[in-house]
């Protein structure tokens, strides 16, 4: 069994920071005695997480992960304010909704760069910091859909399911090292990501574009419906598994029992599920 994670002074950075699971990771890291460098492109609401932290460290960085210059310069700012790393938490994310066809890529893209370029730039711009370490963790979040992919969430579940494949064989080339690697899958957690998601850009024909503006406006409340589970619940199950260096994280019954479902039917999965949600879905 692994030796158990010390968070107690311990340095953590957490993009994505400035509300849902990302401040709720910051307050319950901070809780444990874990100092915090904290990232997000929303400058009040990170200052807002920040105002909320007591007893330890806390530093902000405002920055948008699609700006890849900016990612290459954190770990000299890193280096500037705690002089060395523990934690890497990849946090942020965003969603759109819609079919493929509906899709533009220029938006696809966008949601790559955010989803999973960043956390492949992230990870490679810290590991000679977090690798000078005698134990350091680095901690991506996927998502239930990294696990399973439904219809119309093609973009988000392509960049979900490529955070899983990039942690998992990140995590076998260190096997044996002091440097671990968790993936997470959080379930339903009610965060603003699906009321703050891109819908489909709206068809030139004015009719045709309220109707579609009804649609997305339908599919974020039914979705966000299924957005139960506090982020502060999320958040205390995330940490007990960096505490633990678990390689894997499900985060949810949604999502414990999506997974088993997979599993079992890795085919014909998606008609079990929505039969069991009783058309919810």
């Amino acid at each position: 069994m692994a030796q158990r994670f010390q968070l107690a002074g311990a340095v953590a950075l957490i993009t994505g920071a400035a509300s849902g699971i990302g401040a709720a990771l910051a307050e319950g890291l901070a809780a444990k005695g874990c100092n915090l460098l904290l990232v997000d492109r929303d400058a009040t609401g990170l200052a807002a997480t920040a105002g909320k932290i007591r007893g330890v460290s806390v530093e902000t960085r405002v920055l948008d992960l699609t700006n890849a210059e900016g990612i290459r310069a954190l770990p000299d700012w890193v280096a500037e304010r705690s002089g060395h790393l523990d934690i890497l938490i990849n946090n942020a994310g965003v969603a759109l909704g819609g079919r493929f066809d509906e899709t533009h890529l220029d938006d696809f893209e966008w949601l790559l760069d955010i989803n999973l370029r960043a956390v492949v730039r992230l990870c490679h711009a810290f590991l000679p910091m977090l690798r000078a370490r005698p134990a350091a963790q680095i901690v991506n979040l996927s998502s239930l859909f990294g696990l399973i992919a439904p219809p119309g969430q093609v973009a988000y579940s392509t960049s979900k399911f490529g955070v899983r494949g990039f942690s998992e064989a990140l995590r076998h080339e260190y096997a044996g090292t002091g440097l671990g690697v968790t993936v997470v899958h959080p379930g339903g957690v009610a965060t603003a990501i699906s009321r703050n998601a891109r819908g489909r850009r709206p068809p030139t024909d004015p009719e045709a574009a309220k109707r579609a503006s009804v649609e997305d406006e339908k599919a974020r409340e039914a979705f966000g419906k299924l957005l139960t589970l506090a982020p502060a619940d999320a958040a205390a199950a995330i940490i007990r598994g960096i505490e633990a260096r678990a390689p894997r994280i499900v985060v949810g019954k949604d999502a414990k029992n999506a997974a088993l479902i997979q599993r079992l039917m890795p085919v014909g999965y998606w008609k079990t599920i929505v039969r069991l949600s009783g058309g919810a879905l």
